[in-house]
């Protein structure tokens, strides 16, 4: 059975270019798509999934409401973060915060879905 994940990302460009990307390079399928950090939240809530992959500056708010509210997510539930500010300090308070990764969209896509992949087959290290 593929891993489901959710993607909260306010671009649909950006979105039309990961979801199938996602399912064809790591089998992962995008059960769940939201816009807002509330979207974000309730999806979580309402959805099984196993990973999240979260724009920080979205419509309506920012991604680190969502990592603050998820902090206690099951064992096996991953956040990944893909941002444009994947910056020090943005890395450092999304770890903080209880993400398992985050990535500069612009320079670390390869990473992003070499990550994917290694998470699709239950092998994906914690990175920052």
């Amino acid at each position: 059975m593929p891993h489901s994940a959710l993607l909260v990302e306010d671009s649909q460009t950006i979105r039309d270019s990961l979801i199938p990307t996602i399912r064809e390079l790591a089998g992962i399928e995008v059960v769940g798509v939201a816009e807002s950090p509330q979207e974000a939240i309730v999806l979580a809530q309402e959805r099984n999934w196993s990973l999240m992959i979260l724009d920080l500056f979205l419509k309506d708010g920012s991604g680190l409401n969502v990592l603050e509210a998820l902090h206690g997510r099951t064992h096996g539930q991953r956040i990944v973060v893909l941002t444009n500010y994947a910056t020090p300090d943005v890395r450092v308070r999304c770890a903080a915060l209880g993400s398992d990764a985050v990535f500069d969209k612009s320079t670390e896509l390869d990473d992003f879905f070499d990550y994917c992949i290694g998470f699709s087959t239950s092998w994906a290290p914690l990175v920052s």
